[in-house]
């Protein structure tokens, strides 16, 4: 374990859309120059190399990484041992399927339940390093409870705005937590404007997807963690399920910070965003039948987190995909349920609908050519099915 207080590398926040920079020492929400998300960007040129030989004799969840995580203090870290995730092999469903392997990376195992705890931890400790007394966020469901999660470890009032639709179960842990929990007719974009007005009235700070900093430095852990745990070789292609994107962005931020440290070799992996059906503003964009996602509507979906219209990242989003040559998909809502199902029956993993719908659009990319069967293939499963079976409706 580190004796050292202070050794992250966080040397400045850049725009990501002109580069401008914003001082890491000060509470930042998006770029005074673009409105637009903040980038942290970290100076290892006074410890070149940093060795990724010392991992083992760190800690064993994301914060092993803490000299690439932007907490200056260890002391004001908030953690309830997020990370560290298991990445499994999948057996049956890649003999089903017409593949030689399957990796499967899963994010339920995290405390909440989901990949948002990794964000948040993040977040919150910054919040609590620059002594936030209060936090809100709008969110399709696990954000909120990771949010209320960390929030109540660090002592800070937390503010949660969710879809009325939300499955209940996500509602009672944020109240478990202690939040206060409001209700929104309609989608996470709904719940982002609700929560505007209340931070403006009260002052709080937003921790919304890419509306401050931290979240996609906890989430980009995930990269880290699935070079390591694969002896330093990424695989040749990660499917994703893209609501926000700040899971999608982060890991390829995380590829290219190690490959500037020399910890990786230079090949990259294709990167395929996943989304919804019922809400593909990502695909829509992709396809060009739209330019952009900032008029799109969407529905619901039983796939809470892949239910935002217009993530305010969009632009980070298609830069990554056409960078690693990435593609995106829809998936239906019937396919979520059967290979929500599949999985659990024939892997014996409950996923959430978010994590099948990575394993309905194999087939799919595999027909168009788009992945092969001999690839190695990583699906990056962000949350646990149990919070999402009052969706399912299931007769019994």
């Amino acid at each position: 374990m580190r004796t050292i207080e202070t050794l992250s590398l966080l040397s400045s926040l850049e725009c990501s859309n002109c580069g401008q920079y914003h001082d890491p020492h000060k509470l930042h929400q998006t770029s005074v120059c673009c409105n637009a998300p903040l980038v942290a960007a970290y100076d290892s040129s006074d410890v070149f190399p940093l060795s990724k030989e010392v991992l083992p004799a760190h800690s064993d969840n994301m914060w092993r990484y803490l000299e690439m995580l932007p907490v200056f203090d260890v002391n004001n870290i908030v953690t309830l041992g997020e990370g560290m995730t298991p990445l499994q092999t999948l057996y049956r469903i890649p003999q089903m399927l017409g593949f030689d392997r399957l990796y499967w990376k899963d994010e339920s195992l995290n405390p909440t339940g989901s990949f948002k705890a990794r964000g948040l931890s993040a977040a919150i400790s910054k919040a609590k390093e620059f002594g936030v007394e209060s936090c809100i966020v709008p969110t399709a469901g696990n954000a909120g409870g990771a949010m209320a999660a960390y929030c109540a470890a660090a002592g800070i009032d937390a503010v949660v705005v969710m879809p009325r639709h939300t499955p209940k179960i996500f509602k009672e842990e944020c109240w478990m937590y202690g939040a206060e929990v409001i209700l929104v007719d309609g989608l996470i974009n709904d719940c982002a404007a609700v929560a505007a007005k209340i931070r403006e009235e009260r002052g709080s700070f937003d921790v919304s997807t890419f509306k401050e900093p931290y979240r996609l430095e906890g989430k980009k852990t995930m990269g880290y963690e699935i070079a390591e745990q694969l002896h330093w070789n990424l695989p040749d292609v990660i499917l994703y399920p893209t609501g926000g994107g700040t899971g999608l962005i982060g890991l390829w931020k995380a590829f290219q910070e190690m490959l500037a440290l020399g910890w990786i070799p230079d090949k990259m992996p294709r990167l395929i965003a996943v989304q919804a059906a019922n809400c593909q503003p990502i695909v829509a964009s992709w396809q060009g039948i739209q330019p952009n996602a900032k008029k799109y509507n969407g529905q619901p979906s039983i796939a809470n987190g892949l239910a935002v219209p217009r993530p305010f990242a969009e632009p980070l989003i298609m830069d990554v995909l056409k960078q690693s040559h990435g593609h995106s998909l829809a998936i239906t809502e019937d396919d979520l349920k059967k290979y929500m199902q599949l999985l659990a029956r024939k892997e014996g993993m409950l996923a959430a609908p978010e994590g099948a719908a990575l394993v309905a659009a194999l087939p799919k990319l595999l027909e168009e050519g788009l992945i092969l069967h001999d690839e190695n293939i990583l699906l990056l499963n962000t949350g646990s099915g149990y919070k999402y079976l009052e969706n399912l409706q299931i007769p019994v």
